[in-house]
């Protein structure tokens, strides 16, 4: 088995030099994951699901890509911008080692309910590279309660026309329509079912979407925020794609840019 992923691992990391590019047809590695805090999961677990991956932040410091990539991370969404001016001083580092070690990652923003939507699609767009092979880029919308700045909580109709703008803006600097990552009590709050046009990334830590999210629509599920995976120190959020690994392969091949 170990021989095997190295191998696999080598051939990843041949794939992601040849220009740079992640390969739409990155073939899918087991999860080795754990979880600090498990949830005992009833009915269908994430574990039924094989495709696996991570989003991460500044807070995942030091990451051996090759390590995770070769232990079950199949995509990454790294955190890039928040608001009109702060930029994830370790996106631009991850986002090349992710690629060099073959693993499909996109850009995602954290989105501020005191600034426009232009104002915020302008600073994505500059500081995210159009990068050959990325997947689609991400608009995280929650409420923000504990930030020093911005504690603002808009009308839902303001909240969806406010992140329509900023999708739009975003979707033609990059030629990809970008998902919408959010939480339940925001997707409630604010009826983002009604943006049914767009790719769901949902947040649920206790139970299945199909459950607390009435059923809606999702590509990808973030299921644990404790889990561990080899190559990254301490805990991080761990997603799981909606489908098998044709399934995988396909949406690849149509997302990736």
């Amino acid at each position: 088995m170990v021989l095997i992923r190295l191998i696999l691992l080598m051939a990843l990391l041949a794939l992601a030099a040849c220009g740079g590019k992640t390969p739409a047809s990155a073939p899918v590695t087991s999860a080795n994951f754990s979880d600090a805090k498990p949830h005992p999961w009833d009915g269908r677990s994430p574990d039924s699901y094989p495709v696996h991956g991570i989003d991460i932040s500044r807070w995942q410091t030091d990451i051996d890509w090759p390590t995770a990539r070769a232990n079950g991370v199949n995509f990454a969404f790294i955190k890039a911008t928040e608001g009109g001016d702060l930029l994830d001083p370790a996106f631009r580092g991850n986002w090349a080692a992710a690629a060099r070690a073959g693993v499909p990652r996109g850009a995602y923003h954290f989105y501020y309910w005191c600034r426009p939507a232009e104002e915020q699609a302008r600073w994505f767009i500059q500081n995210v590279p159009r990068s050959p092979g990325a997947l689609p880029p991400v608009l995280d919308v929650e409420w923000t309660p504990f930030s020093p700045t911005c504690t603002r909580r808009p009308p839902a109709a303001e909240v969806r026309a406010e992140a329509e703008r900023f999708m739009t803006i975003v979707e033609r600097h990059y030629g990809q329509r970008p998902l919408i990552y959010t939480s339940i009590d925001f997707f409630e709050d604010n009826e983002m079912w009604r943006m049914s046009d767009h790719d769901f990334w949902l947040r649920s830590v206790a139970g299945h979407p199909k459950d607390v999210y009435d059923g809606h629509h999702w590509t990808f599920w973030q299921y644990t925020g404790t889990g561990l995976v080899p190559g990254i120190r301490g805990k991080t959020d761990i997603n799981v794609f909606a489908g098998g690994r044709q399934a995988w392969a396909d949406w690849l091949a149509r997302h990736s840019r």
